[in-house]
């Protein structure tokens, strides 16, 4: 017997139309490229989005056509949003920040017939546009009065033009929830990137599952400011979970350094913000030199990356707000887990609070996860047991977009990360996989090694890497910038872990450096350290 349930698909569509039906009102707040703020509604956008859709198809695109994005977080980049996929096409967000020649490979394997470009992105577009091959048109997303005089890149279209050529009158299609509508390539920093291939089905649940209480939290009472970036897996759901809720959102287009931010975050009393870690210790670094603070932000997830202690009690103490650890991938649309505490943690004292709220939380809703060894036994929620984390969910791929292969492994999905999951439920990453340093025969997980040199008042940032060893194998070596006008040598920085770590899990040594080299999303560059300082430690330890 079945239930006699409306079947109404699950669409992407369907959340815009929510919020222009029930949230008309509701701001959304762009910073644009060209130096203004744009204001305007959740009707309004919904307008112009339909006449974008009519506008894709004068343009000849097609239902599962990819239509690629070169933009930062704006009011024009949400409108593409939701005009290709509600159209029956596929959102295909490309990451800038990538190298050149990376981004050419990445729109010539998703066959890309156009592509909607932010005017700081002409140049760039203008190199790589011969080596294109599927391009047959470039949507520049500006007005006429921005339009560049001259420029070598064919087909160019204006935005605003093309918008204002069309109605707003459109039907959004009734499409079969499995329908691909988003695609986005990951940033790994080997091979080339692999494309997570979304569909409206994955992105409404992974939006119900951003939003609970237990994760972002999202209500219509938010003035939400997405830092991560749309390219980023879909700027961690906030775009479309904002119009789910009906709340503010709060684009910052390309001023992403501390100064700018506040000034958005105070005159738009925001409430809520997401980000990794590079842009909250730039910005705590804005707000300590500059003695401002936050009359509105009451917290912000941390994700992307491992989130420093040090950070989050600096933020927690010094600027009231309150920092969530979160934890996901590009494969997981991205959330997959949340820190939050639970009835029983809430008496604890401050200290035990905080070390739970230090992981990287509990599985949301949807999707589960388990640790395994080696050979593939699962492995004991202690706390202390720590191997691969595998996941699965229904807003986890099962397969990367043109590959045969399938990733999973007896139907889980392998993260990469080892990790510890203990009796609550919380689990804690103790290192990427790749990065675990094997010491005579015993795993040392970086990520613990790097948080407490953060927690050194002398250390903007560091990283720890596996060096060569002729008796252990490998050891530790630490990477440090340290903080500008600060004095501080390797025998102090290292005496700082005695008490902290493990004795034998001490660094052998300290590299001070200028900066760190980081990924296209703001990841720590191990790789390049690794091959950097890989014999480092053969050069200056005689072998036994």
């Amino acid at each position: 017997m079945q239930g006699l349930m409306m079947e109404m698909p699950l669409l992407v569509s369907s959340l815009l139309v929510h919020a222009d039906r029930h949230h008309g009102d509701a701001q959304i707040v762009s910073r644009r490229v060209e130096g203004d703020i744009h204001r305007y509604t959740y009707r309004e956008a919904h307008a112009r989005t339909r006449r974008l859709a009519n506008a894709l198809h004068a343009l000849g695109a097609k239902p599962g056509d990819r239509i690629a994005s070169l933009a930062w977080n704006g009011h024009r980049h949400f409108e593409l949003f939701y005009a290709v996929a509600g159209a029956g096409m596929v959102m295909h967000t490309v990451n800038p920040r990538l190298f050149p020649e990376q981004i050419a490979w990445i729109l010539n394997d998703a066959e890309d017939a156009i592509v909607f470009i932010d005017l700081t992105f002409v140049p760039l577009l203008e190199k790589i546009a011969p080596l294109c091959t599927s391009v047959k048109r470039i949507v520049l997303m500006t007005d006429r009065a921005h339009m560049p005089a001259a420029s070598s890149l064919p087909q160019l279209t204006c935005y605003e033009e093309l918008i204002e050529a069309h109605p707003d009158a459109y039907e959004w299609p009734e499409l079969d929830e499995n329908t691909a509508c988003g695609l986005c390539y990951t940033s790994g920093t080997t091979g080339n990137p692999k494309g997570a291939l979304y569909s409206h089905r994955s992105n409404v649940l992974h939006a119900y599952g951003v939003s609970l209480p237990d994760t972002m939290c999202l209500s219509a009472s938010d003035s939400v400011l997405p830092v991560v970036p749309m390219f980023h897996a879909n700027a961690w759901g906030i775009c479309h979970a904002a119009p789910l809720v009906g709340c503010k959102l709060v684009f910052p287009g390309c001023a992403l350094d501390g100064k700018s931010l506040h000034e958005l975050y105070e005159t738009e009393q925001v409430t809520y913000s997401a980000g990794v870690p590079t842009v909250w210790l730039g910005l705590l670094q804005y707000m300590r030199q500059s003695g401002a603070r936050f009359t509105t932000l009451k917290r912000t997830v941390v994700g992307g990356a491992a989130c420093p202690p040090a950070l989050m009690r600096a933020f927690k103490e010094e600027l009231g707000v309150e920092i969530l650890h979160a934890w996901g991938m590009t494969e997981m649309s991205p959330l997959g887990s949340l820190c939050r505490l639970k009835n029983q943690h809430l008496a604890l004292p401050e200290a035990e609070r905080r070390q739970i709220l230090e992981k990287q939380g509990r599985v949301v809703f949807g999707v589960d996860w388990k640790i395994v060894d080696g050979d593939g036994r699962e492995l004991p929620w202690d706390g202390k047991a720590f191997g691969d984390l595998m996941v699965r969910g229904p807003w986890v791929v099962r397969g990367y977009y043109k590959s045969p292969k399938s990733p999973l492994v007896d139907g889980w999905f392998p993260t990469g990360d080892v990790a510890t999951i203990d009796e609550d439920g919380y689990m804690h990453i103790t290192d990427r996989s790749k990065d675990v340093i094997k010491s005579g025969g015993e795993w040392i997980g970086s990520i613990d090694l790097e948080n407490v040199a953060m927690s050194h008042p002398a250390v903007l940032e560091a990283a720890v890497v596996a060096a060569r060893h002729p008796k252990w194998d490998e050891r530790p070596l630490l990477v440090v910038v340290r903080r500008p006008g600060q004095r501080l040598e390797r025998d102090e920085l290292l005496r700082f872990y005695e008490g902290k770590v493990a004795k034998w899990w001490i660094p052998d040594d300290v590299v001070f450096v200028e900066e760190l080299p980081h990924t296209a999303t703001g990841k720590l560059l191990k790789t390049k350290l690794r091959e950097q300082y890989r014999d480092r430690l053969l050069a200056s330890v005689p072998a036994e």
